[in-house]
């Protein structure tokens, strides 16, 4: 028998970490087509930062901040056929992760990979997804071609690295310290360059001996936008990720350069991607990405931290110190 109740955290206005604060709230109930899990980890990720600072969630999100998840089935809404209470799982969720129940949709619930735990499934989904969509169904990486990726530190960094070398690209990864430079190449990344010391334009074009990056994955907000595109190769694609918090960030850079290098600049959002789109991403990964789990592929964890020190988690994410993925244990 289920509580009626829970505790989850919610963002109570606009503002730092501090605005979020642990609640009860009433238990979501499945809707046909959705899975009820019961949260034993859940990814804290840049989105919910912006969120908490917008002090709004997208067009049909809550106040309940967290996209990715990890648990166990325990009630399933009508029409579910592929999943049964009991069952452990990760999945991809339109915000309320951050909870000790949440619900999402049957077909972006993942088993978990074999050999991991739930914290480490629990760091995949969102990482998992959003670096599959961009670099490959976005940005059209190919084996054999060069991928630059801005923050390889980060979560999806992290991921995107060892993504792109189980494809067969090669990689060149930005970073702010020598130590995040190093886990970036131990995770494959072919040169790690950290921006703070050396120019990514030079480097780039020294490491590929003039050809440039192939594609740019870019997740600082489009304040590289002329040098993405320096460091860019002809016909080449550039990949946004982050409109900034409050959706002010700006891309601005020679019309000359795009020309020049036909270069297609484009981007994506994953949370406010419909459906579709998100099973169709779903089904690549589980082809693609999860016969390697546990081998070639591996979520980076950074820190843990209680559910009720969410603003903690927040603060840390903010600091950009970390290297992988922020989690929350959730308690029951």
């Amino acid at each position: 028998m289920l509580p009626k109740t829970m505790n989850a955290v919610s963002i109570t206005r606009a503002g730092g970490p501090e605005v979020l604060k642990l609640d009860i709230r009433p238990i979501p109930q499945p809707e046909a087509g959705e899975v009820l899990i019961k949260v034993a980890f859940a990814g804290v990720n840049r989105a919910d930062c912006d969120q908490r600072i917008r002090g709004s969630a997208p067009a049909g999100g809550t106040d309940i901040p967290g996209l990715e998840v990890a648990g166990e089935i325990v009630a399933t809404g009508p029409g579910v056929t592929r999943w049964k209470a009991g069952e452990r799982v990760c999945a991809l969720v339109n915000g309320g992760g951050y909870a000790q129940y949440c619900v999402t949709a049957e077909p972006i619930t993942l088993p978990i990979p074999a050999g991991f735990d739930l914290k480490q499934a629990a760091a995949l989904p969102e990482a998992l997804f959003t670096a599959w969509h961009n670099v490959f169904m976005v940005g059209r990486l190919r084996s054999g071609e060069w991928l630059l990726v801005h923050g390889g530190s980060s979560g999806v960094g992290t991921m995107a690295i060892q993504l792109a070398r189980l494809e067969g690209a090669n990689v060149i990864a930005t970073a702010g310290s020598a130590a995040k430079c190093n886990v970036c190449l131990k995770l494959g990344a072919a040169t790690a360059i950290n921006y703070r010391e050396e120019d990514f334009v030079a480097g780039v074009q020294r490491i590929t001996d003039g050809h440039g990056a192939d594609v740019v994955l870019d997740m600082v907000q489009g304040v590289y936008a002329r040098k993405n595109l320096e460091a860019l190769a002809t016909d080449g694609r550039i990949v946004h990720l982050s409109p900034g918090p409050n959706y002010e960030a700006e891309f601005c850079a020679p019309l000359a350069l795009i020309l020049t290098k036909r270069a297609i600049v484009t981007g994506s959002r994953l949370r406010v991607s419909p459906l579709s789109r998100k099973v169709e991403i779903a089904h690549q990964i589980m082809e693609r990405v999860w016969p390697h789990l546990g081998t070639k592929v591996m979520p980076i964890i950074d820190s843990i931290f209680p559910l009720a020190q969410a603003s903690d988690a927040h603060a840390r994410m903010e600091s950009s110190v970390q290297i992988g993925k922020i989690l929350l244990e959730v308690a029951h």
